[in-house]
C-alpha cells in the first residue's frame, strides 16, 4: 500500500523518505498541476503545515451512495467490530463499519433527507459525521491524500476547497473558514447497534478491491508517536495515542472514564460501555483490544457531537482546550 498506511513497524529510513516527500510537496506551485481549482490564494493555515500522506487526489477513494443491508442479511462483520451510528429523526438507523471507513475515510450519503458525510481519520483515530449542506450548496466530499498535524484534509468536489476533518473547517480554497456542522453521531459495537436496532440497516462491502476487516495500522494505537506529526506532546503526561472523548473544547481521557464507566460534568453525561474492539490495534480489527464505546448526551437525555481522539490530536486542534481529569 502508499506511504499513507505505514504502522510504526516502518524502519527510520522508511519515515524519513516519507518525511522528505511530504516536505517537497507541501509547495502550492506543486499543488495547482494536480489541483488547478483550489483557490490557494485564500487560506487560514500556514501551507507548509499540510504535508502530503504519499496517495494523491483521491488515492484513498470517498464513497457516494453506499449501499444497505438489513442486519438480518448474512454479513462478514463480527460482533465486536466498531461502526459509526446514524440516527436521523424518520429514517431507519444506519451503521456504517469502520473495517471500510478504514480504507475510504468518507462516505457520502443522505439520510431522512439530510446529506451527510461520515468521515474517519485513523491516524487521529477521529469519526465525526458532517452535515453536507452549506447554505443552499450540497457539498461531495472527497479525500485529498494530504495531511495537517496528522489529522486528514479533505476536499469538496464542487469547489475543489480544503477541509480539515477534525474540526470541519474549510482551511484552502473558497470556503476557508466555512464550518460544517456535525451531527450527534457515535461509534459501538456492531452487537450494541443491533440490538437496540433490530429494524436497522447496515452498509454493504463496497464492490471495490480492498482488504476490508484488515487494519494496516497494526499496534498504531500503542505507539509512543503517531504518523507524520512534529507537533507538542499532550500535556499531564497524558500518552500522544490514548483515547480522549471531546465534547467541544473539552476532553476527558477514556481511562477516567472506563474506570467509572458514567459521569455527570460540565452539562453533559457521558456512557462508557465495555465491548467494542479498537480498529488500530491487532491486524484483524475484530480482534483488537476491548476499549468500550461512549455516548454523550446532554441534561435532556439528548445525544451530543463528540468525538472519540488521539490525545495528540485534540491537543494539536484545541491547545487551550479544557482537560478533564477530575483532580
Amino acid at each position: 500500500m502508499t506511504l499513507y498506511f505505514l504502522t510504526k513497524r516502518l524502519c527510520q529510513s522508511a519515515l524519513a523518505v516519507s518525511l522528505s516527500i511530504a516536505a517537497a510537496s507541501a509547495d502550492p506551485n506543486f499543488w495547482k498541476h494536480e489541483w488547478p481549482n483550489t483557490d490557494f490564494d485564500l487560506h487560514s493555515v500556514p501551507l507548509n503545515e499540510i504535508m502530503s500522506g504519499g496517495p494523491g487526489k483521491d488515492g484513498i477513494p470517498a464513497l457516494s451512495d453506499p449501499q444497505f443491508v438489513t442486519i438480518d442479511q448474512k454479513t462478514t462483520i463480527e460482533d465486536r467490530e466498531p461502526v459509526i451510528a446514524v440516527e436521523i429523526e424518520n429514517a431507519r438507523p444506519r451503521a456504517y463499519p469502520i473495517r471500510y471507513l478504514m480504507w475510504h475515510e468518507i462516505v457520502n450519503d443522505t439520510v431522512g433527507g439530510v446529506p451527510i458525510a461520515v468521515t474517519f481519520c485513523p491516524l487521529c483515530n477521529s469519526a465525526i459525521t458532517f452535515d453536507r449542506r452549506l447554505g443552499e450548496e450540497v457539498l461531495t466530499l472527497g479525500v485529498t491524500g494530504k495531511l495537517r498535524k496528522s489529522d486528514m484534509v479533505m476536499y469538496d468536489r464542487e469547489t475543489e476547497s480544503w477541509w480539515q476533518q477534525a474540526v470541519g473547517e474549510g482551511i484552502v480554497g473558497l470556503y476557508t473558514g466555512e464550518v460544517l456542522t456535525q451531527l450527534p453521531t457515535w461509534m459501538e459495537s456492531y452487537a450494541a447497534f443491533k440490538m437496540r436496532n433490530p429494524d436497522g440497516l447496515v452498509m454493504a462491502e463496497p464492490p471495490l478491491r480492498r482488504a476490508y476487516g484488515r487494519n494496516p495500522y497494526v499496534n498504531y494505537d500503542s505507539s509512543r508517536r503517531p504518523f507524520l506529526y512534529s507537533g507538542e506532546e499532550p500535556p499531564h503526561g497524558i500518552p500522544a495515542l490514548a483515547r480522549v472523548v471531546r465534547v467541544g473544547d473539552r476532553a476527558w481521557p477514556l481511562e477516567r472514564l472506563a474506570n467509572v464507566e458514567e459521569l455527570t460534568e460540565a452539562g453533559v453525561t457521558i456512557t462508557w460501555t465495555a465491548g467494542k474492539a479498537s480498529a488500530l490495534d491487532t491486524e484483524q480489527i475484530s480482534q483488537g483490544r476491548d476499549v468500550g464505546a461512549i455516548r454523550v448526551r446532554d441534561a435532556s437525555g439528548r445525544d451530543l457531537p463528540h468525538d472519540v481522539m488521539f490525545a495528540f490530536a485534540y491537543h494539536a486542534f484545541w491547545p487551550e482546550g479544557v482537560w478533564m481529569l477530575g483532580n
